[in-house]
């Protein structure tokens, strides 16, 4: 017992020592590093979002929190899979992209985090936010049809399904199924209607198209003015910049053009957002959610919509006049995180029936 006694002092002096040994600079900088994750001034932001409006409105952020805000921009798939790749050791705090069925896709992967936050909860309906709330919606448009108003008059126009009548034959323009706006589309309908009622939407489309699915949205729009097609359907704020474009050729054309909400007497017009998620293992959450709360407040959002035609999330805040000329609408009354439910279904869907 004494011999144990004299071994446990001994090794007791050792440890001592060894504490006493650590240089005031090993202390020094793991107390700076404590510090520095607690008080950040920095926030790492991975975007799919490339609009002069948004660099703006981080700059703002900056000039307001002090918080400097570093953006990596790419493709959305792109980045998901770089967050995804890094693991833990991303840097990224928030991942920003076009539709919830991309948000959905990330939530998913497992790279994003729940936030609680009064200020987001009142600046954001419900049915704009992850049931989770691990995304916000920060924007909104809706997928409207753009007709020539030479050969096309409003009140032959009504449904989504109705496109797929005989009489519109040749006459439908529309981008690829690989979409992912087309993709939500879709998935909307299967979430309405089921999934063999979707399945005979998107035939009757294919078997009306004008022409095999090529380019973008605003392409769609131009076929219909160059008497291509006489129907597109197209998302809002693209048809809204394309009025307010630099180049008049292109004013002059979406002049030609009228705007039409489908589905007003029934599920009402689809629409989606874009949005953003905290990430997984952010380094700076706080400054990721402070960013958030930051773009659903009314000035960032009355920003967004006044530059880029998009409508606002946060209901205090008005649509541009632009949109505004074009009348409130019904939307459909689904919840967002259905659109990446029915994703892989919306996909299956698109290759049977041959939509390329």
């Amino acid at each position: 017992m004494k011999k144990l006694r004299i071994f446990m002092m001994c090794l007791l002096v050792v440890m001592l020592a060894a504490c006493g040994n650590q240089s005031p600079k090993e202390s020094t900088d793991q107390n700076q590093k404590d510090q520095t994750a607690s008080d950040s001034k920095e926030v790492n932001l991975y975007t799919s979002r490339h609009y002069d409006v948004d660099d703006e409105l981080y700059k703002k952020f900056e000039q307001e929190t002090g918080i400097k805000v570093n953006i990596i921009k790419g493709e959305a798939d792109e980045l998901l899979e770089r967050i995804k790749r890094e693991g833990d050791a991303t840097q990224a705090d928030l991942y920003l992209t076009a539709d919830a069925g991309r948000l959905f896709r990330a939530k998913e992967a497992g790279v994003l985090q729940p936030v609680s936050s009064e200020m987001l909860d009142r600046h954001i309906p419900k049915n704009f936010q992850d049931e989770d709330q691990m995304w916000y919606g920060l924007t909104k448009r809706a997928r409207i049809f753009i007709y020539n108003k030479n050969k096309v008059k409003p009140e032959d126009l009504s449904t989504y399904e109705a496109l797929t009548n005989p009489e519109w034959k040749g006459r439908i323009l529309i981008r690829s199924s690989e979409n992912v706006y087309n993709q939500s589309l879709l998935a909307s309908f299967i979430e309405i209607d089921g999934e063999e009622k979707a399945k005979q939407w998107a035939e009757g489309i294919v078997h009306n198209l004008a022409r095999k699915p090529e380019g973008g949205d605003r392409d769609q729009a131009k076929a219909v003015a160059a008497g291509i097609g006489d129907v597109a359907i197209m998302n809002t704020y693209y048809f809204g910049q394309m009025l307010n474009s630099e180049d008049p050729e292109e004013v002059k054309l979406a002049e030609e053009l009228g705007v039409f909400f489908p589905n007003q007497d029934s599920t009402g017009t689809h629409v989606n957002v874009s949005g953003a998620g905290v990430v997984e293992g952010s380094k700076n959450k706080d400054n990721a959610v402070k960013l958030l709360e930051f773009l659903s407040a009314k000035e960032a959002q009355a920003t967004f919509a006044e530059a880029n035609y998009e409508y606002p999330v946060n209901e205090e805040v008005n649509p541009t006049e632009l949109l505004q000329s074009w009348g409130d609408f019904k939307e459909q009354d689904i919840p967002l995180s259905s659109l990446g439910d029915n994703n892989a279904k919306a996909i299956m869907i698109f290759n049977e029936v041959g939509w390329q």
